[in-house]
């Protein structure tokens, strides 16, 4: 006979309010994307909040110019910066298939295909810089969430006691601490290390006359949170449009390049990464397909903070099971 299959009342009970708790966190994804975007900015600025109480600084006024050089640079980078590299980015998409064409003559290049992939790059960066800008509200919201989160982060335990009682909160704000630690580290080396790459690569192909220097930079530099992979691709452009002058200017610019990876590999990563958790390549690489394929640029950036924080949740989760 077959065997009877039985259901407890505490099982659908469970699935039912799992399957609403699911559809309510998407409803509220980009709300979450927000909060979550400003818990990234309160772990990676923390340190600098917390070092002004040490000095007896208030808290409040080092929150406020944090974010006052914040957001000098932004302007400067979107008065000064972008339209320079968004208008050498289009017009590299744009000789890309000729810069093709010169080094593999042999080789049959519809330039037209080409252009039509190429081309949107540099508009869509364009277009992307222009549309955050814009998007006002959502800017603010970030700020202001993280400014409180800031400010506020100091009174996390008494707040979570009142919810939670003191050891529940001690064991959350444990793993909080942790989280903050990871991330906050992950969040500052990247970009420490982005400029950095970005800083040199654009001093060695500008020495060497390449043009369309602050686009090969800042491609670069934003490739370098794809390990291995990111450096080899982001040098693929250079040496090509260095093939079009002389094959000594293109051995020259891997010459470049590959000294400014060794340098990476044996000090910049090491000082930068000092304190930060390392995440696999393999992980780091196929996280971010995942987050691209979700949810685009947005997705992919987020996919490694993301894989972070969830991994620190389940490990320190684990290590408190295990100690009681």
């Amino acid at each position: 006979m077959p065997s009877k299959i039985e259901i407890s009342h505490k099982t659908i009970i469970f699935t039912v309010i799992f399957l609403l708790t699911l559809w309510f966190l998407l409803q509220l994804k980009e709300i979450i994307f927000l909060i979550f975007i400003s818990f990234i900015l309160m772990a990676a600025f923390k340190p600098l909040a917390d070092y002004s109480d040490t000095i007896h600084v208030p808290r409040i006024l080092s929150i406020i110019l944090i974010y006052i050089l914040i957001i000098a640079f932004l302007f400067f980078a979107g008065s000064s910066i972008l339209p320079v590299l968004a208008a050498q980015s289009i017009h590299l998409a744009e000789k890309m298939p000729e810069y093709l064409n010169s080094v593999i003559p042999f080789v049959k290049i519809d330039s037209s295909v080409i252009s039509q992939q190429l081309t949107p790059i540099g508009q869509n960066l364009l277009n992307v810089t222009i549309g955050i800008f814009a998007n006002i509200v959502t800017l603010f919201t970030i700020v202001v969430i993280s400014f409180y989160l800031l400010l506020e982060r100091k009174h996390l335990d008494k707040q979570l006691a009142v919810f939670m009682g003191v050891e529940g909160a001690k064991k959350v704000v444990k793993i909080i601490i942790r989280i903050e630690e990871r991330l906050g580290a992950w969040v500052r080396g990247q970009l420490l290390l982005g400029v950095t790459i970005g800083l040199a690569t654009f001093v060695g192909i500008s020495i060497l006359g390449l043009p369309y220097a602050l686009a090969l930079a800042i491609f670069a530099g934003i490739l370098e949170i794809v390990p291995i992979i990111g450096p080899i691709i982001s040098a693929i452009p250079a040496v090509l449009i260095a093939l079009t002058t002389s094959p000594l200017l293109a051995l020259l610019t891997v010459a470049v390049y590959f000294i400014i990876q060794q340098l990476e590999a044996q000090l910049i990563v090491p000082v930068v990464m000092e304190k930060a958790v390392g995440i696999p390549p393999l992980v780091t690489i196929i996280a971010l397909m995942m987050g691209a394929k979700l949810d685009g640029i947005a997705g992919a950036l987020l996919a490694v903070p993301t894989f972070v924080t969830v991994e620190t949740i389940i490990s320190e989760y684990l290590k408190l099971r295990e100690t009681h």
